[in-house]
């Protein structure tokens, strides 16, 4: 719940009409969804413009509506115009995590963030009521509709911060405010934006130079860019990898597999079983550990939340249809996930 007036202050906006005192339940940018003293955002997108359904969402009993343009005769309706909705809903949103003092990680990279999103959530669930994106909602609509469900229920949040083009990440890691941030790997996606890998980590990097206090970064030390940076870093991050010989906080080593399932031995003592495929899913899995014991979970939750866990719709799900086995791997490609891809498919045991 917001008051009209928080709602000034986080937008920066002008009352056109209406009681600072009102008090809207809740934030939608969808007229269907409002519901009576709901605040509506009028956002205009690719297919439809929100400024066309003010009238709309005022006559299912909204409590306020904030526009860019000039919203007409709506009563004692409260209205606030800003310059831009889109910002003002980024404001809100920040506004809005702003009032919890819980931790706050946000998963970056060019390969995996829904999948490590989504086990470093799993395996904080076990300790904490976990605030998560839906799916891939991580971009500047997404990400804010996610963070204006936070409330005082929740003890921590995992946000997916996706991007295609540059200052992306500055602008959405500005509005998570994120005290743990994560970047999963460097890989040679949206380079018609980026133009090459370079370019990618400088757009990456942007969450760890926004987080906020204790501005703990979880960075893969296998991967060539991260790696450059972490020598270089004057505040040591904490580091993920593979091998006995590695230096990392959190490493794999005694690596085995069966059909693209793996186990392994975290810092050479402790035993974890994924059970999901994919020799990549150790790197995203070594990333839950590591957030998880940051914040304090026990080992014997980590390993049970990882045995548990199962993959998001679209990614590495098998399919068994007669004797034919197939790999569901369809949500999305860039070459380093193909070459993910075709590696587990290597790995895995078939007739014919």
């Amino acid at each position: 719940m917001f008051k009209i007036e928080e709602l000034l202050k986080a937008t920066q906006g002008k009352l056109i009409s209406g009681d600072t005192e009102t008090i809207v339940k809740g934030i939608s940018i969808d007229s269907r969804e409002i519901k009576k003293g709901m605040a509506f955002i009028a956002i205009k997108g690719d297919n439809f413009d929100g400024h066309d359904f003010i009238r709309k969402s005022a006559e299912r009993g909204a409590g306020c509506i904030i526009t860019e343009r000039d919203a007409g005769r709506l009563g004692n309706l409260a209205v606030i115009k800003v310059k831009n909705t889109i910002l003002a809903l980024g404001d809100i949103a920040r506004f809005n995590r702003n009032r919890y003092n819980i931790p706050v990680i946000a998963v970056t990279g060019s390969n995996g963030k829904t999948t490590t999103k989504d086990m470093i959530a799993g395996v904080l669930s076990r300790d904490f009521k976990v605030l998560k994106n839906e799916g891939t909602k991580n971009n500047h609509i997404g990400l804010p509709l996610i963070l204006l469900k936070l409330d005082g229920s929740y003890g921590a949040a995992v946000l997916e911060i996706g991007t295609n083009h540059f200052k992306e990440v500055d602008y959405l890691s500005k509005i998570a405010c994120a005290n743990i941030g994560v970047i999963i790997n460097i890989g040679p996606s949206h380079l018609e934006h980026f133009k090459d890998l370079r370019g990618v980590f400088k757009e990456k990097f942007d969450l760890i130079k926004n987080l906020r206090a204790p501005a703990i970064a979880v960075l893969n030390a296998d991967d060539l860019y991260l790696k450059k940076e972490l020598m270089k870093s004057s505040k040591r991050p904490f580091m993920i990898g593979i091998g006995i010989k590695n230096k990392s906080d959190y490493r794999a080593s005694d690596i085995l597999g069966s059909s693209g399932r793996y186990s392994f031995r975290l810092n050479q003592r402790l035993k974890f079983a994924l059970n999901v495929p994919g020799y990549y899913n150790i790197y995203n899995s070594l990333i839950a550990i590591a957030v998880a014991r940051i914040l304090g979970v026990k080992h014997s939750s980590i390993t049970a939340a990882l045995s548990d866990f199962k993959l998001p719709k679209g990614r590495l799900n098998f399919l068994k249809i007669k004797e034919a086995l197939f790999i569901d791997d369809t949500y999305n490609s860039n070459p380093l996930s193909l070459k993910q891809a075709l590696r587990l498919l290597e790995e895995i045991e078939a007739p014919g």
